[in-house]
């Protein structure tokens, strides 16, 4: 029972994260399984991408009916990613569970500080097919990695690299998660790992419901502020990760 209260109200957190901020929900799902419910690092990763995608959805297609979706940039940016997060995927279960929660920690930490000193927003809505596509690989290499959807990092480099207004970086995110997700979990597909499903499946559920309530919320608070306090959120995930990997 304590195992079933701690998924729903880490999935509404999650599922807040991922409405109001186009991502986090990975970031903060991963040390979240594997600290609270017991998961090792590889279920953990391997839990949290179908969290995402199954959370990621139905909040993006919202999102594409707001008309707060870059469609061009977003399926570039996907595209370039989908092939590198298969590689990193597969290669992520033979690493030590060590040293995937040192790098996790360490990319976490480097998007906090990115998010809490965000690049002026241009309002074209357009990028060079070019820095999407680096920047789509790049991410596409981080998600099959670490195991998460990469909207921590998309967010920021949506608005500082490729110009999108915070809205727009918001749903167009979504849809890069989503393919990112879906091909890193190609990539685990048969690795063995046992998953916990009385746990996946109300953490899911509960994040669907809180991601509904994150996009409401994404439209009451600045972008802004949001960053700054999902950026505060990570910089704590980092030092405690850190800690327990190091100490």
């Amino acid at each position: 029972m304590t195992a079933l209260i701690l998924a729903l109200v880490a999935g509404a957190v999650v599922g807040l994260a991922l409405g109001g901020l186009g991502g986090g929900g990975s970031v903060l799902a991963v040390p979240i399984l594997i600290y609270l419910l017991g998961f090792t690092p590889a279920q953990a990763a391997t839990a949290s991408l179908i969290i995402v995608t199954l959370t990621s959805i139905p909040v993006l297609v919202g999102h594409a009916r707001d008309g707060h979706v870059a469609w061009r940039t977003g399926l570039l940016f996907a595209a370039a990613g989908i092939v590198p997060a298969m590689l990193t995927g597969a290669a992520a279960g033979h690493l030590p569970q060590a040293a995937l929660t040192i790098a996790f920690a360490l990319v976490a930490g480097l998007a906090a500080l990115r998010m809490l000193r965000p690049s002026p927003a241009r309002t074209t809505g357009t990028a060079h097919p070019g820095k999407a596509g680096d920047a789509g690989a790049g991410l596409g290499a981080v998600t099959g990695f670490l195991g998460v959807g990469g909207g921590f990092l998309a967010v920021p480099t949506l608005v500082g690299v490729l110009g999108l207004p915070m809205r727009r970086a918001v749903g167009t995110s979504l849809l890069v998660i989503t393919a990112n997700s879906v091909a890193a979990l190609g990539a685990r597909a048969g690795s063995g790992t046992h998953l916990d499903w009385a746990v996946i499946a109300p953490f899911t559920a509960a994040a669907v419901l809180g991601a509904w309530d994150g996009k409401r919320l994404s439209y009451k608070l600045k972008g802004a502020t949001l960053q700054r306090v999902f950026a505060c959120v990570l910089l704590a995930v980092t030092v405690f990760m850190l800690a327990d990997a190091l100490l």
